[in-house]
């Protein structure tokens, strides 16, 4: 059961607001974990952006979180850059005002959270790293670019059983701004609703 403050939120959420256009983008990723479903397979999601700091953090945590709420089984989330930088407090910071228990597990200039969206599931593991990185998978994965200079800048991902492009704006535009908490929330609720939409077209 996903903490209940999360729970409210996903309930909310107006999957009807996705554009068909926007649904024609998110096909590809419906239909490749629903093949996963129905043969029985792990689901292993490598969301992909190039710094690996704000997008791909926010993908990753509502997709391990849309995955729990619709009771879809296997499903493991994992997040990298084509560089590494660390995680963007105020990404960290907007998924905890959206009721995402997050602890600073290690400090330094890449420090790594612990972002727990349920009191009984494994937390999500927050920091940054390079998408090929040894915590990620290196075989049978699903590659997820989340930003349009990701998705140019790595046209082939070694070992990815498929590459499929879900772009986002980069709320670090309205960094520094009065704009900045309600961007990143725009951003976040937008992954959440689209991922809301992905995993509730999955037939189990």
């Amino acid at each position: 059961m996903l903490f209940k403050t999360i729970e409210n939120q996903v309930e909310i959420l107006e999957t009807s607001s996705i554009s068909s256009e926007r649904q024609d983008v998110l096909q590809p990723l419906i239909s490749l974990i629903q093949s996963k479903v129905e043969s029985n397979e792990t689901i292993r999601l490598n969301f992909i952006c190039t710094h690996n700091s704000r997008r791909s953090h926010l993908s990753q945590v509502w997709a391990q979180t849309m995955a729990h709420y619709f009771n879809i089984k296997n499903v493991f989330c994992y997040s990298g850059g084509t560089e590494t930088t660390a995680l963007f407090p105020v990404a960290a910071k907007t998924l905890e005002s959206t009721g995402f228990e997050i602890e600073t597990i290690a400090n330094g200039d890449n420090p790594i959270y612990a972002i727990k969206y349920s009191q009984n599931e494994h937390p999500v593991l927050g920091f940054s790293k390079k998408f090929d990185s040894n915590f990620n998978p290196n075989s049978d994965f699903t590659a997820i670019l989340t930003c349009s200079s990701a998705d140019k800048e790595c046209p082939y991902i070694a070992n990815a059983e498929a590459r499929i492009p879900v772009t986002y704006d980069d709320p670090k535009a309205f960094d520094g701004t009065p704009q900045q908490v309600e961007k990143y929330n725009e951003r976040s609720l937008q992954i959440a609703t689209e991922l809301k939409y992905v995993f509730s077209k999955i037939k189990l």
